[in-house]
């Protein structure tokens, strides 16, 4: 039995199937479930699926892909990238109402690239990649274009390995009219290894998930380090997907809320592919005196983690635990309030903001921001994103920051003016929010006159503006302790915290609708018919007049019927036929 075995594995290397175990890429899968009761009575699920490879894909005669999707893999090989984050949202997070995300995207589509050092082209690949993944995701990532593409200068650090300076090398964009639909959660579905056939993906029925308030997937791959010391780097696919339901809808008037109800399926299995499958509930007190949920199955374990500066209790399910199907083939997890949810307090979070247009008539107008600290003492600085399109005319003179009645001027500002049909406005402001404090910025525009052929086809619905980006390290609460990588939940590790007093947050407000000076496009559409019919009728009558042949016939006698009618005529004095 040894002897063969030895020749079996002489035999694939010299076929070359196999390779050295220095050589083998590592690759693992971890999926996870995080439910959350929000405080308005919402349900929130965030999936997140983290694929690592340790793997160098830039170099070259990488072909063997097993647990990372070779598409990604290509594209990270072929354009040199070396952070990718791409998020396609339908709707909007309303976080006064839902509390703080753990990791907001705007509405529509939103990309955000770093190049390695070696392009020498970064808009060329910056085009040929957007294009490439407009058909992986089937998105309309190919209307990307110098028109809706900027630099940030501050805005949008890596968030792998944090030793890139050089902000040529970045470019960000977004549309927000992209409509999210079943055609894109499909080939999102694709790139999990075990796609929708086992694990925790069983859940995402399309029809259920886009029954919501609010549907987000996203992809975001970086580099990582493996160890401490940082001298071999692996890559990191994360696929998240944050839907929030309306409990009272879908429980038909009731609050309580399970797995069965929300998407119609339960689960059974772990992904086979996957070293960690797990399920947490959010049951945290949130300062009340008695628990207020009631959880059913019991959880076989219970996790603390300091998430957002807050801490949280979570029920935690392992589907790899054999312990969890003993008493049943399929997990299905209720939850049921104790006491009517309505007497709950809700947290205001400590960072959040909101945009809107003020103005009367179609010819200026203003953009006003108002951004809410409400820790009690602390201070903090945020830093501002505003790309508004060219055809806004920003008045940068106009631009005022008001906190408390007083003007507040920001540390850092960077102002690219927009360029007529070429690229957009892109401002970026560090301002300092005062605490327990309401900051207000406004900008004044002037609309501009586009060509007819510029028009969407509905100009009357109006012009959208991308949202606004903040970006903040806000202060925590409480005392955070640092976990490490392997144990955390994956929630809680995207944007790990360099210390325990603040942690990071990036908030988008919500997008602006804009009117233009829009012409009476039904006057061109009557003349348009009005020209095609007259030029069908007369075309047709000088058609048939120039191409019909005429010949003249002489008249036969006529029959009895002839002779009957003329002798009819004849008597009653009537000139005859």
């Amino acid at each position: 039995m040894e002897v063969a075995k030895a020749l079996f594995g002489l035999l694939l290397l010299a076929a070359g199937l196999v390779e050295s175990a220095a050589e083998a890429p590592r690759d693992s899968l971890r999926e996870e479930l995080l439910l959350s009761p929000l405080p308005s009575g919402d349900i929130a699920a965030t999936f997140q699926f983290r694929t690592r490879w340790d793997s160098d894909l830039q170099r070259e005669g990488v072909s063997h892909y097993r647990l990372f999707p070779k598409a990604l893999g290509q594209l990270i090989s072929k354009f040199s990238v070396r952070e990718l984050h791409l998020s396609l949202t339908q709707g909007f997070w309303r976080t006064r109402s839902w509390g703080q995300p753990y990791l907001q995207a705007p509405a529509g589509a939103e990309l955000w690239v770093w190049f390695q050092d070696s392009v020498t082209d970064v808009d060329k690949a910056w085009n040929d990649l957007s294009n490439i993944l407009s058909g992986i995701f089937c998105a309309s990532l190919n209307f990307i274009d110098s028109t809706n593409t900027v630099i940030p200068t501050a805005s949008f650090k890596p968030l792998g390995l944090a030793n890139v300076t050089d902000h040529r090398f970045l470019r960000y964009a977004v549309l927000p009219r992209e409509v999210v639909c079943t055609e894109n959660l499909t080939p999102w579905k694709k790139l999990l290894p075990c796609s929708s056939k086992a694990g925790l993906a069983v859940l995402l029925k399309a029809e259920h998930l886009f029954y919501s308030s609010y549907h987000s997937q996203a992809v975001h791959i970086r580099p990582i380090c493996r160890d401490a010391s940082c001298l071999s780097v692996s890559w990191e696919l994360r696929q998240t997907l944050t839907v929030v339901f309306d409990s009272f809808a879908n429980g038909h008037g009731k609050k309580d809320w399970s797995l069965f109800k929300i998407f119609s399926r339960t689960l059974t299995e772990a992904c086979p592919l996957a070293s960690q499958s797990k399920v947490y509930v959010d049951i945290s007190n949130k300062g009340q005196e008695k628990e207020l949920l009631d959880i059913s199955p019991a959880p076989l374990s219970v996790h603390e983690a300091s998430v957002q500066g807050d801490r949280r209790i979570y029920a935690v399910y392992d589907l790899l635990n054999p312990a969890l199907f003993n008493t049943s083939r399929s997990l299905n997890v209720q939850l049921k309030w104790k006491r009517p949810q309505d007497s709950l307090d809700q947290t205001v979070p400590v960072l959040h903001a909101q945009r809107y247009v003020s103005g009367y008539g179609l010819q200026t107008g203003e953009i006003s921001t108002l951004v809410y600290n409400t820790h009690p003492y602390r201070a903090f600085p945020v830093l501002l994103l505003e790309t508004v399109p060219w055809y806004l005319r920003l008045y940068i003179h106009t631009l005022t920051i008001i906190t408390k009645g007083k003007e507040n001027k920001p540390s850092y500002i960077h102002y690219q003016p927009a360029q007529d049909r070429q690229r957009p406005h892109l401002l970026e402001m560090l301002i300092q929010l005062p605490a327990n404090s309401v900051t207000k910025i406004t900008i004044q525009f002037e609309r501009a006159l586009l060509k007819w052929t510029e028009y969407t086809p509905d100009p009357n619905h109006g012009f959208y503006v991308s949202s606004s980006v903040l970006s903040a390290l806000v202060p925590s609460v409480i005392a955070m302790k640092k976990e490490e990588d392997d144990l955390s939940p994956l929630f809680a590790s995207l944007f790990p915290s360099s210390d325990g007093s603040s942690y990071f947050v990036r908030l988008y407000t919500e997008p602006l609708l804009v009117n233009l000076p829009t012409p009476d496009f039904s006057m061109p559409y009557n003349v348009i018919c009005l020209t095609c019919t007259v030029v069908a009728v007369c075309y047709g009558s000088f058609y048939n007049l120039l191409t019909r042949t005429f010949h003249v016939e002489e008249a036969k006698k006529g029959g009895l019927a002839k002779r009957l009618a003329n002798i009819i005529r004849k008597m009653r004095g009537v000139p005859l036929l």
